[in-house]
């Protein structure tokens, strides 16, 4: 058992058979050791793909990134959910679905912060459906960039997203796969350490 699936059950509280909060330390109210640890996980994964940026949605994804990308030196990119005035119209832009919270957003990325130079490491809190990583993909290949691979503190295993996403070939690292949850628990899948 790692540090993350630990924690989890160490904190987590489980609704039902597919809500998952973490809201204590990963995704509301912060554990900066426990960000650090994470960033240090997604580096030691990835740390020979020559990543130049991190790529994330706001808002829960946004202090996962910074942590990450403090280990790799690189810069972070968020996808906004909400177009502001001061974004302009050099945008790339796609529609994705929070499993989270049942609606569809268009998110965007200004077009200077993306190019066909970067190697891209995807990262968020949660996968489900995997449909906000599809996003994020889609943004990526908008610019012309390169996804190394996706880096997933949590995925939710009994849903399609990460199998999905591993077919189409890209490199899918979660540090705590959840494989059945209710009220008798959380079952974590074995990995490879």
């Amino acid at each position: 058992m790692n540090f993350l699936e630990e924690r989890i059950l160490r904190d987590g509280q489980v609704f039902g058979n597919d809500i998952l909060k973490v809201d204590s330390f990963l995704n509301h109210q912060l554990d900066p050791s426990l960000l650090s640890q994470i960033g240090e996980a997604f580096h030691e994964r990835f740390k020979d793909c020559g990543i130049t940026k991190i790529l994330t949605i706001e808002a829960s994804g946004i202090a996962i990134a910074c942590f990450a990308a403090m280990k790799f030196n690189v810069p972070v990119v968020f996808a906004k959910k909400a177009r502001s005035n001061n974004l302009g119209t050099d945008v790339y832009q796609t529609m994705v679905h929070s499993f989270t919270y049942g609606r569809d957003y268009m998110v965007t990325v200004s077009r200077k912060y993306i190019s066909p130079e970067d190697k891209i490491l995807i990262v968020d809190d949660f996968m489900a459906n995997g449909l906000a990583m599809e996003g994020l993909i889609d943004l990526c290949h908008q610019g012309g960039a390169t996804v190394e691979g996706i880096g997933i503190c949590i995925e939710k295993g009994f849903q399609a997203g990460g199998k999905l996403l591993r077919e189409k070939g890209y490199r899918v690292e979660s540090l705590a796969i959840v494989e059945e949850m209710g009220e008798n628990g959380i079952r974590f899948r074995e990995q490879a350490s």
